[in-house]
């Protein structure tokens, strides 16, 4: 690895993943067209939302607020990962990498707390049905999403702000974008204390919000197994599947990357457990949402025939 200056006047280099001859156009053109499906499949979730009245309900309003916020985390890590994967090793300023970090995890620590309020959600739901829109009201639910955002980007202050007082030797950032491990290990200083300050702010962000969704799935559990038939059993759980799977695949990311020292993964590790998070979750996360969904496809009908119908009379 290159040696710089302990300033912040030098750019990073982006490593990226190490592609070739003929692969290198094809891995570009296919993270490109995941990319684009994944903007495109998660902007027609909030345009479907939005059109169809019968969607308008708290599960999809949050719904809509995951996949407005996928735009933006899918929007923060693929420039630089199309760069690297076209260009190679691709430098990158200290300004830019310190509020691509930020910004990544201020939105990855957002959608841990959101995926919370979308159990607490189902479980008011299921739980509590004829107070579920009392308690669920239009207020209550721009206020639990604003919470959400205002948290989430409070949180991810404390490990940007720490690496960004780091003093570095080395340049080249094992990544395809900036994030916690791999700037750690460019750092001329001892690092524990801060992998330890780190650990802790994002262990106890996600252990708690998945502790919590443990507890509320367990309730969840408890009042579906009470229901007398086991078509009202299969009916209740079905709006319960799509949100479990979306919360399996974030958490079993996160916790790999984020919980434990960045020390004890081999080099190179992150950036491919990244692309799990960062781009195939969200790449996933309408399909989820439409393709074991009844309600939605019935939503998707229902605008299509409507469309049909205004061009028609048009």
């Amino acid at each position: 690895m290159d040696l710089v200056n302990h300033t912040w006047t030098q750019s990073f280099l982006l490593a990226g993943f190490t592609t070739t001859g003929a692969l290198r156009p094809l891995a570009f053109l296919g993270t490109l067209c995941i990319s684009l499906l994944t903007l495109a499949g998660n902007l027609f979730i909030i345009v479907l939302v939005q059109a169809d009245s019968r969607l308008c309900t708290p599960m999809y309003f949050f719904i809509r607020v995951l996949s407005f916020l996928e735009l933006w985390y899918v929007s923060t890590t693929v420039p630089t990962l199309l760069h690297t994967l076209l260009h190679g090793r691709s430098p990158i300023s200290p300004t830019v990498c310190l509020v691509q970090l930020y910004v990544f995890h201020s939105l990855g620590m957002t959608e841990c707390y959101l995926l919370g309020v979308m159990a607490l959600d189902r479980y008011l739901a299921i739980c509590r049905p004829l107070h579920y829109h009392a308690l669920m009201s239009r207020r209550v639910q721009l206020w639990l999403a604003g919470a959400t955002w205002v948290a989430g980007f409070s949180a991810a202050l404390v490990p940007a702000s720490l690496t960004a007082t780091l003093p570095f030797c080395l340049k080249e950032v094992a990544h395809y974008f900036c994030d916690l491990a791999p700037l750690m290990r460019l750092a001329c200083v001892d690092t524990r204390w801060h992998n330890g300050v780190h650990g802790a702010v994002i262990g106890v962000a996600t252990g708690c919000n998945f502790v919590l969704i443990l507890g509320l799935y367990g309730g969840i559990l408890r009042a579906v197994l009470k229901l007398p038939s086991a078509a009202s059993r299969a009916k209740a759980f079905s709006t319960c599947s799509s949100h479990i799977t979306v919360v399996v695949l974030f958490y079993a990311s996160a916790f790999t990357v984020y919980v434990g020292s960045p020390g004890s993964r081999p080099e190179g590790t992150d950036k491919c457990i990244a692309l799990v998070y960062a781009l195939l979750t969200p790449f996933l996360n309408p399909i989820i949402y439409t393709l074991r969904n009844k309600e939605v496809k019935e939503a998707m009908e229902r605008v299509r025939v409507r469309i049909w119908t205004m061009l028609k009379g048009a």
